[in-house]
């Protein structure tokens, strides 16, 4: 993954800055088989960063950044998605296609991604997702040192906000959403309102409630022995379920509702998703109205196309988009509509780009190393976009981005942890509703 943890570690080691590792443990409270099943399959897969910035006056605040950008190799790119240009410049030391293996020449993978800056109430609800999960790994790291895994230890580093005067924070007698910390006025045209999803348990936070009609209450949900939060697939399901006119998505990913698959239906991928949008496409046939839904995927998962774990990944995606125009066609069939196709309603997409290789300049070194293995997207000019967003739209007035990609993994909330963001901008929703889609907010 090129993530350079360790080395990240042993840079900021003995300097004011607080590297903590955190591997994906699970709940103590599991049995010791399943503690291992998560900590080796699973990771933790949020991508936060969160600041201080300024704020009216002399004063700071909070500002958070979340999607689906990693802080590592290859992820840099820019709208023009360059293949074989400015790889010994801006790309250099950052060539990163794991395609091809090493040593052979071919064209950088060109990244497309989401992120978004939240500010306001939101970003405090991201800050506290943090402090929940510094504390659980802090309490791994202070068990590992006593038993002597670790060197050493930094106590506690949180900054309490509430006891600098000169950072905003939010007030204790105003439990949620405090005024004091809103970006704009409600009346302000451009004023948003963003809500914050997760999917995570409490094996990887410290602050879940233990009390199960306390956590019920909090929309949250208890398993044996682990309280999940996963409304992540929750504001999915909700959003699709409002939706009027269309969908569009952008995902690394699309698997699940496996049970509705033509075969492999015990495989185990159970989020609701594609399933309910083919649902939504069905109900709009029914009552005669127009409805699209757009979905954009890479054209394979990142890694050899040949490789075993690529082929079952691409076997699980074809079962979920088989499922889904065999659902709409069968509804076509049923209303007797024979001018129409599932596409007229669903559409898959993957992104390309073709590039010349530049003339004036041999072969890049930190592209294919002076190999004599020349790639087949070499000979042609062309590769895939590959598509790491996590995102979708909704008629064009709500949208849900964020880490969390469209399969059992991101979605079941006791897998790989994830966050979210939902918004809207109450000015911009559709004129004949003359209200707030309250109906989205969970």
């Amino acid at each position: 993954m090129q993530t350079h943890d360790e080395e990240t570690r042993k840079f900021f080691k003995h300097s004011s800055v607080s590297c903590v590792l955190s591997p994906r443990y699970a709940s103590s409270k599991l049995s010791i088989f399943k503690q291992q099943v998560v900590g080796t399959l699973f990771t933790h897969h949020q991508k936060c960063v969160i600041v201080d910035s300024q704020a009216s006056g002399n004063n700071r605040k909070i500002t958070a950044f979340v999607g689906g950008l990693d802080l590592c190799d290859g992820r840099y790119d820019t709208p023009e998605h360059r293949l074989f240009r400015d790889l010994d410049t801006v790309f250099q030391n950052d060539y990163h296609n794991p395609t091809f293996s090493a040593g052979t020449k071919g064209p950088r993978q060109p990244w497309h991604d989401l992120h978004c800056k939240v500010e306001g109430p939101a970003a405090y609800d991201i800050l506290t997702n943090f402090e929940q999960r510094w504390r659980k790994a802090t309490k791994w790291s202070e068990f590992g040192l006593k038993f002597k895994r670790v060197s050493r230890w930094h106590d506690d580093s949180l900054i309490k906000l509430e006891r600098i005067s000169w950072i905003l924070s939010p007030s204790a007698k105003i439990a949620n959403d405090d005024p004091s910390l809103w970006v704009s006025k409600e009346e302000d045209p451009e004023n948003w309102h963003t809500q914050v999803f997760r999917s995570i348990d409490s094996g990887s936070v410290k602050g879940f409630p233990k009390n199960v009609f306390e956590a019920e209450s909090r929309n949250l949900v208890c398993a044996k022995n682990l309280v999940i939060d996963k409304s992540i697939q929750t504001a999915y399901v909700q959003a699709i379920r409002a939706a009027q006119h269309f969908i569009y998505i952008e995902n690394q990913y699309f698997i699940g509702s496996s049970y509705g698959w033509p075969s492999y239906k015990d495989s185990g991928a159970q989020n609701l998703i594609p399933m309910e949008l083919a649902l939504k496409i069905t109900s709009k046939i029914r009552a005669k109205e127009r409805f699209a839904v757009y979905i954009v995927i890479p054209m394979w998962p990142e890694g050899d196309p040949t490789s075993a774990s690529v082929q079952e990944i691409l076997c699980w995606q074809a079962q979920t988009i088989q499922m889904m125009y065999g659902v709409v066609a069968q509804e076509l069939k049923s209303m007797g509509i024979e001018n129409s196709h599932p596409q007229d309603y669903l559409n898959f997409y993957c992104l390309g780009n073709r590039e010349e290789v530049p003339k004036s300049s041999g072969p890049s070194s930190s592209q294919c190393n002076h190999s004599e293995t020349v790639s087949a997207s070499q000979k042609f000019q062309r590769f895939m976009v590959y598509v790491h967003a996590k995102g979708m739209i909704v008629d064009d007035e709500y949208m849900i981005l964020g880490s969390a990609n469209i399969n059992e993994r991101s979605l079941a909330g006791s897998r790989d942890t994830e966050i979210a963001v939902g918004a809207y901008q109450p000015y911009y929703t559709w004129g004949e509703r003359k209200r707030h889609p309250h109906d989205l907010w969970i």
